[in-house]
């Protein structure tokens, strides 16, 4: 697949520096043998689009028999996103769903009105030495669905559209762009990609979107003349053309946005909200935890423990 030929890139010195409008550092946190960090929500801006809250989790080297055990916990008003370059998780839901995703799949879980999780490193993969590395991020879901049903999509590597063109190759996680639609069921408009650049090539972001952003995994990239290492999101500013230029060393990128809610969103520990009112009633009910009565069970393999309310 080739890019839309009614794309015009234009070039990196054309953008000037005043059109990124927020530079995000993450802040790293250890979550006891593997570190994550943190781009969403950060001080100077919430949210890009839909995407709420955005981890790179890794990279991480587990011994033989060792792995992440995230144990069931829960969620309402947003979708959840597990994409990952290395590694596996074993994906359980009280919706039923059991699923191990590994590198270039997507597993897309819509909380709704409530549902909960695990996320494990398979029991294959504790066969001997393995890694993780990937990007899990969350979408609040627009006012109108909030209260949904709660679902599961999986979608393996081979679904996701491609596009590729002089040393840039896009695979199209969520959403849509450049002239491509994604597989997941989408509540608003989005996109979300992840991105590999060759040394010195050119990507032209999409331009249909009100927010957009990138996250640099790996390598460098630069805007207007100026360098931007891995481990950094900027958001641009709405309208502006924008054309990024890859370092020496090439790059991988997530590029995100959409368009923005309705307004801002309420967050406490793993719920998102557009009133208060509906976290107590999660937070009142996860407390309980009358499994199965409310809007809250368990996996249906995955029962023995979970997180409890913080307190």
């Amino acid at each position: 697949m080739s890019w839309n030929p009614a794309m015009e890139p234009g070039c990196p010195e054309e953008v000037g520096a005043h059109s990124i409008e927020t530079l995000i550092v993450p802040r790293a946190r250890d979550l006891g043998g593997f570190e994550v960090r943190r781009a969403l929500p950060a001080p100077k801006r919430q949210m890009v689009g839909p995407f709420i809250f955005f981890d790179q989790a890794g990279p991480a080297e587990f011994l033989t028999s060792q792995g992440v055990d995230v144990r069931p916990h829960p969620h309402i008003g947003l979708g959840t996103v597990t994409y990952l370059y290395r590694g596996d998780f074993h994906h359980r839901d009280s919706t039923g769903a059991d699923q191990v995703i590994r590198p270039g799949a997507l597993n897309w879980m819509v909380a709704g009105r409530g549902v909960s999780h695990s996320e494990r490193t398979s029991q294959a993969s504790r066969s001997g030495p393995n890694s993780l590395f990937g990007i899990q991020t969350w979408l609040a879901l627009p006012d109108s669905h909030e209260d949904v049903a709660p679902t599961f999509e999986h979608h393996g590597k081979q679904t996701l559209p491609v596009i590729e063109d002089a040393g840039v190759r896009v695979r199209l996680i969520l959403g849509n762009a450049y002239g491509q639609n994604a597989p997941a069921k989408m509540f608003t408009e989005t996109f979300y990609a992840d991105v590999k650049l060759d040394p010195g090539s050119r990507l032209p972001m999409p331009d249909e979107h009100e927010d957009r952003g990138i996250y640099i995994v790996e390598g460098s990239i630069s805007v207007a003349g100026k360098e931007y290492e891995s481990g950094q999101m900027m958001v641009f500013r709405q309208g502006d053309r924008i054309t990024v230029a890859a370092g020496a060393q090439g790059a991988r990128l997530m590029i995100l946005g959409g368009a923005t809610l309705s307004g801002p969103r309420y967050i406490w520990w793993n719920f998102v909200a557009s009133s208060k009112e509906r976290i107590e009633e999660a937070k009142a009910e996860w407390r309980a935890g009358k499994w199965g009565e409310g809007r809250f069970d368990l996996p249906v393999d995955d029962r023995d423990e979970f997180i409890p309310l913080p307190d």
